[in-house]
């Protein structure tokens, strides 16, 4: 049986604690619950670690969060040794804010490369220090200072960035809002979320189920750190936050 759970970081990714009902443990131990602010991993973000705290004050500390079967049903991992809560058990959710809020700086920050490099995406990682945007560009011509400075004027522009849905309809009739040339956003809920930029979206807007900061100046200090030849036609860059380093 499929359980679907209410994703509350959907609506506010700055939520760092709540209160759930074990729905379920799967036969590895993993925890469902009716409700999380815990993201699973997806779309090239990791999922969240944290603590669920029993009634008794004991906690249980959480590794990962993954999907299940669908991705409406979000399983938590305990780290091993960890005790099992009990179905129908009430908790009290808290995620790794610091590492959480880390990784929604950098997704934002992967967001506005794609508006620096506007090509084809081949791939993506988000991680704390070095994310990764891979790109189907024939010839680079880009060099790590002038996409560092295109970065850092968007940032330094603070534009807001928010999420709207759209139907199936209107991504069908948009086609150049997926920006992913081999993944395409699912289908078939009815509604598409996109992250958006800018006053009316008007420096971006994308098809994203992850977690982002509220402005891009949120985002902070990010430079290119390398830009990799992985094929003929992929082109790796590498996102690091702070300062360019010094040659």
């Amino acid at each position: 049986m499929v359980h679907k759970t209410e994703a509350l970081f959907r609506d506010d990714a700055y939520l760092k604690e709540a209160e759930a009902a074990v729905v379920a443990i799967n036969d590895r131990g993993g925890v469902v619950l009716d409700r999380t602010i815990f993201y699973a991993t997806s779309g090239g973000q990791p999922g969240d670690t944290g603590l669920l705290e029993r009634a008794d004050g004991s906690r249980v500390a959480i590794a990962a969060t993954i999907t299940g079967e669908t991705k409406d049903e979000i399983i938590h991992v305990p780290a091993p040794g960890q005790a099992v809560p009990t179905i129908g058990e009430r908790l009290k959710l808290a995620i790794d804010w610091q590492r959480r809020h880390l990784l929604m700086r950098m997704h934002a920050a992967c967001h506005l490369l794609t508006v620096v490099c506007p090509f084809p995406i081949t791939g993506a990682a988000v991680s704390v220090d070095d994310s990764r945007v891979d790109f189907d560009i024939p010839d680079a011509g880009f060099t790590k200072e002038d996409v560092t400075a295109r970065l850092m004027e968007l940032v330094r522009a603070d534009h807001p960035i928010f999420t709207r849905l759209i139907t199936d309809q209107e991504l069908a009739a948009n086609p150049g809002l997926v920006k992913s040339k081999n993944v395409r956003p699912p289908v078939g809920t009815g509604n598409i979320r996109l992250v958006c930029i800018g006053d009316n979206a008007s420096i971006d807007s994308q098809p994203c189920g992850g977690t982002h900061v509220r402005s891009t100046g949120e985002v902070g200090e990010i430079h290119i750190g390398k830009i990799e030849k992985k094929g003929r036609e992929n082109r790796r860059f590498r996102i690091r936050f702070g300062p360019m380093p010094a040659i």
